[in-house]
């Protein structure tokens, strides 16, 4: 398995597996991907099997903003390269490769890289049942989140440095 940062040629796989692991309300779509992709490449973390096959990833944008708002799902232009955050908008694995740590790998990647980058630290939402996941990171709840995205009920998470 090998990590890599993502390319416009990534936006079939970006989008298929981003729709196998979300309710189409809460999955972002071609044109999102589009243009996260055209905004931000190297804040998509691809996870690869052995055969090249995309079963795991992490996007989202850097911004100065704290909070992770529902309006940068669908607007690429909230990306700041020199942001103080590393906003975390999906994490991703097809449900056959589930329950073998993939995604804590890309998630470890992420954390890796933002420290790296200089970031105050990532900001994630995420349902109820993930709130103590993401806590084995370092996530802290902050609480019921303003989004209402898909409909979904969700809960500010935040990883400080």
């Amino acid at each position: 398995m090998k990590i890599r940062t993502a390319t416009l040629a990534d936006l079939a796989a970006v989008t298929a597996v981003e729709a196998a692991c979300f309710p189409s309300a809460e999955a972002a779509k071609e044109e999102d991907f589009t243009a996260r992709l055209r905004a931000y490449p190297d804040h998509f973390w691809l996870l690869e099997d052995e055969n090249g096959t995309l079963v795991s990833f992490v996007n989202g944008l850097v911004t100065d903003e704290p909070i992770l708002r529902d309006e940068m799902y669908a607007d690429a232009s909230f990306h700041n390269p020199q942001g103080a955050w590393q906003m975390i908008f999906g994490v991703n694995t097809l449900p056959a490769y589930r329950r073998q740590g993939l995604a804590g790998q890309v998630l470890r990647r992420v954390i890796e890289d933002a420290k790296a980058q200089g970031r105050s630290g990532c900001v994630l939402t995420c349902k109820a049942a993930l709130v103590h996941y993401y806590e084995t990171f370092g996530f802290v709840s902050e609480g019921l989140s303003a989004s209402c995205h898909g409909g979904a009920v969700w809960y500010d998470m935040r990883l400080t440095f």
